[in-house]
């Protein structure tokens, strides 16, 4: 049975993506700097980033993807910590954070997802 999936409630289209675009650079993209840049802007989100019912992990790749034109699935290789995706408790991560509170969720499977919207989007093509 299709699993039902609603839009996200968050509006990535308005998100300033800079922290990404100015710190994940080619040709040799390099892991710490950009799984570092990816971790400090979506943790914030990472509640709705994970809930499996919203197009919100999709359409923020989507949104990264076309701000900093990267190539396929580069966050999905270069980003790797376990077989739960991205940790978001990192002190690091928090620090921006009101009051430093970790997310609702304290690990992110953000490399998942990743891999899901890129055959999501190859299977378009």
């Amino acid at each position: 049975m299709a699993r039902v999936q609603f839009s996200c409630t968050e509006d990535f289209e308005s998100k300033n993506y800079t922290i990404i675009t100015s710190q994940c650079k080619g040709p040799k993209y390099q892991a710490t700097s950009c799984c570092a840049a990816l971790k400090k802007f979506a943790c914030p989100f990472s509640d709705k980033i994970n809930d499996l019912n919203t197009d919100c992990a999709p359409t923020m790749f989507s949104y990264i993807n076309s701000f900093g034109n990267y190539p396929p699935a580069l966050f999905a290789s270069l980003c790797t910590e376990g077989k739960e995706g991205l940790s978001c408790t990192d002190d690091e991560v928090n620090a921006g954070k009101p009051n430093g509170v970790p997310p609702r969720f304290s690990q992110s499977p953000m490399l998942m997802l990743a891999a899901g919207f890129l055959i999501l989007l190859f299977n378009w093509f």
